[in-house]
């Protein structure tokens, strides 16, 4: 007997992959193309299926953790793209609560947002809704709310990284996770006052050609971004996602509100930024001592 799902494909369960689990949407699969329309896996499918439940292991718990404080969670998945996570994150974990959470999917293309807000409609999952923003618009937009549990980042681009960050302390989130990506903005000042730095320190060795300076750039920015969320109160943890190897860029950071002293990250994230020449960019991995010096 075949089982029937929302959307009107049908699979039966003998044929669905060992990967899928109990109660998982057939449907939503089927048209994110992860499974084929007789409940295949391909390998890429596999693949991608795979990153996202590394990804939701990481994520529950901290769900679970709010819901200790309040049932009705609010998350927000900036530069959600096709909304792989957002989508099987609340089959998963959502679908069969009435408790109000609700998740936002930031995106820019507009063409992504209709797709997954049809989508999203046609599986019943009201507790979903996507809005044709850039994160930066995002932190200013009256469709959000005031405050937000945990705030998702996964491979937003450049300073796209920063921007969710700053959405994420503006609106108090509890949680962050974040897998930056193509961090250019530091490698590029480094490059530009690489001239003038060269032979103050032999540090400047690291960054002196080229590709280091690409690679310690990027290496830097996640650096300044830990201890930013830090001198904010936040308990980070950095760790690498299993799963990813097509992806250079697989650095999981998750930060955790725990309200922590402040001090010494806020003096050491100066500290780097005036070591390395980036003091420049003190407004952009700005924190709460720095913000209250300024003002």
């Amino acid at each position: 007997m075949k089982r029937a799902d929302a959307g009107g494909k049908v699979a039966a369960p003998r044929e669905l992959a060992p990967e899928i689990r109990p109660g998982q949407s057939v449907a939503l699969l089927q048209e994110l193309h992860i499974l084929t329309r007789d409940g295949k896996l391909n390998q890429d499918s596999r693949r991608k299926l795979k990153q996202v439940y590394h990804l939701v292991q990481f994520i529950e718990p901290l769900l679970n953790e709010i819901q200790q404080d309040h049932p009705a969670i609010s998350l927000v998945d900036h530069g959600a793209g096709k909304s792989y996570l957002g989508f099987i994150l609340y089959d998963l974990f959502f679908k069969n609560k009435d408790d109000g959470s609700h998740i936002y999917g930031i995106e820019t293309r507009e063409e992504l947002v209709q797709k997954s807000t049809e989508l999203a409609k046609r599986l019943e999952f009201p507790g979903m809704s996507f809005l044709p923003l850039s994160v930066a618009e995002s932190t200013t937009s009256n469709k959000l709310p005031a405050q937000i549990d945990i705030v998702t980042a996964l491979h937003a681009c450049n300073t796209a990284t920063d921007d969710a960050i700053d959405f994420a302390l503006k609106k108090k989130a509890k949680f962050m996770v974040l897998v930056p990506c193509c961090q250019a903005e530091v490698a590029t000042v480094l490059k530009k006052n690489k001239g003038k730095d060269l032979g103050k320190s032999a540090l400047t060795e690291i960054w002196r050609h080229p590709l280091h300076t690409r690679e310690f750039g990027s290496q830097v920015t996640n650096v300044l971004r830990c201890l930013q969320l830090e001198a904010h109160g936040y308990q980070v943890n950095v760790t690498e996602l299993v799963g990813w190897e097509h992806s250079m860029k697989n650095e999981l950071i998750i930060a955790s509100y725990k309200n922590l002293p402040r001090k010494r990250p806020s003096e050491r994230l100066q500290e780097v930024l005036t070591t390395l020449g980036l003091e420049e960019m003190g407004q952009r991995f700005y924190t709460e001592q720095l913000s209250t010096a300024q003002s």
